[in-house]
């Protein structure tokens, strides 16, 4: 019998395939528990459906994602910071800070957790760092530290 998994199956496959199994496995086990429904035409419609909208949200958002990244290409996001001698800074920037500049000076909202720094920034200066966007997309801005007057 031919199903469409409502769940993932462990063994059988994942949320919203098509797969055959025993009659009896599928109107004992699957059915009942709600973990398939029958592979009827109007199901399959549905499934084809949702597999259209589906792609279509993915296609949005790596559209938006290639947006964001392109904007970041040309931003420098300026923090001011207090600092002793030698221009070494009072603790270190974090991407929480940077994350909130970047929404504040150019409204472009990333998640901290997707700003990525090779090492904490203590100094003056510029640095460039990369921020995940999703679907493998990355984008790269700068980051310009300067003294606080």
């Amino acid at each position: 019998m031919k199903v469409i998994l409502q769940q993932d199956v462990k063994g059988h496959g994942k949320k919203g395939q098509l797969v055959d199994v025993s009659d009896g496995y599928a109107r004992n086990f699957l059915l009942p528990k709600k973990l398939a429904v029958p592979a009827t035409a109007d199901n399959m419609n549905k499934k084809q459906m949702q597999d259209k909208a589906h792609a279509a949200q993915i296609a949005l958002e790596k559209e938006q994602a290639n947006a964001i990244a392109s904007k970041l290409k040309e931003t420098t996001v300026k923090i001011l910071a207090k600092a002793g001698s030698g221009g070494r800074l009072f603790g270190s920037i974090t991407t929480k800070e940077i994350a909130e500049e970047l929404k504040k000076q150019f409204g472009i909202e990333i998640p901290k957790a997707k700003i990525s720094q090779d090492e904490p920034i203590k100094h003056f200066g510029t640095y460039e760092l990369k921020c995940k966007l999703g679907h493998e997309i990355t984008g790269v801005f700068s980051v310009m530290i300067t003294e606080e007057a």
